[in-house]
């Protein structure tokens, strides 16, 4: 089967378009805005279309005064200009990946570009957006946006500007009970991750308990210990273990050993514990 150049293009620039097809996640301090208000928190969302070779982009954020935003676009990805649908931003666009951490949206208007967008994955994994426009007055501005990859979908935030956004109802009821959810979601994983955090910390205390015990019950023992009561523990100089009822302090000149390990006492478990 003979592909065609067309085909061959759209197919590279869809493989090069994997890293960024995702949902990102704004960071809000971590953007520069010369034009449009900094936003509270947003959701950049970029999905490739292979039946009609288009990439499909939406924006969801929220202002800081808890105004919630959308906007959303289709654009033919082939390398190529064509008719752009949102005529309120422009009439065409075009769509370059030069390799697979870059790629550039132009906006035209009468053969002129009026918006450049420019998606770069960082050394990080992070996905920087700039965005080159111009203002009424014709003055030019750079927004720069830096987002995180993440696995839910939460329409929070987007660009400041770019295609014409407009608040909406709907949007607003989304993203008040979206953030509840999140809310309630992020205290419950909180929690989990305290009790696996604490789980994790009494495993390695019974594990080194359980050493510790293996580590005694090797050792010499001339007597029978009683359950809380405090013993030392002492390394011969055979490398074999000693238990002993005194200590370190206790012995006459170097004592029979080779060092001290540790003061130990006999838990209820019959498990030894390190003082």
């Amino acid at each position: 089967m003979v592909i065609s150049s067309e085909n061959k293009i759209f197919a590279t620039q869809m493989i090069q378009a994997y890293n960024f097809t995702a949902s990102w996640q704004l960071f809000p301090e971590k953007g520069t805005y010369e034009f449009g208000e900094r936003p509270k928190s947003g959701i950049y969302k970029i999905e490739a279309i292979k039946e009609t070779k288009e990439l499909f982009i939406q924006h969801n954020w929220v202002s800081l005064e808890n105004t919630a935003f959308t906007s959303e676009y289709k654009i033919i990805a082939d390398g190529s200009i064509n008719t752009f649908e949102n005529k309120a931003l422009a009439d065409t666009a075009q769509v370059n990946f030069p390799d697979g951490i870059n790629f550039e949206i132009h906006f035209y208007r009468n053969g002129q570009v009026v918006l450049h967008v420019i998606h770069e994955i960082m050394p990080n994994g992070y996905l920087k957006i700039t965005q080159q426009g111009y203002k009424e007055d014709n003055s030019s501005y750079t927004n720069t946006e830096i987002y995180h990859k993440q696995l839910s979908v939460l329409p929070y935030s987007a660009s400041v500007s770019g295609a014409v956004i407009r608040p909406n109802e709907e949007g607003m009821i989304k993203h008040k009970a979206l953030t509840a959810m999140e809310e309630q979601t992020n205290m419950q994983l909180e929690q989990i991750r305290k009790q696996i955090e604490l789980l994790a910390i009494q495993a390695q205390e019974i594990q080194k308990r359980k050493e510790l015990s293996m580590m005694i019950y090797e050792a010499k023992l001339s007597f029978k210990p009683n359950i809380g009561q405090i013993y030392y523990l002492y390394e011969k100089k055979d490398g074999n273990h000693m238990l002993s009822l005194v200590a370190p302090k206790e012995w006459g000149g170097a004592g029979p050993f080779k060092k001290f390990v540790a003061a130990v006492k006999l838990l209820a478990d019959h498990t030894w514990m390190e003082l």
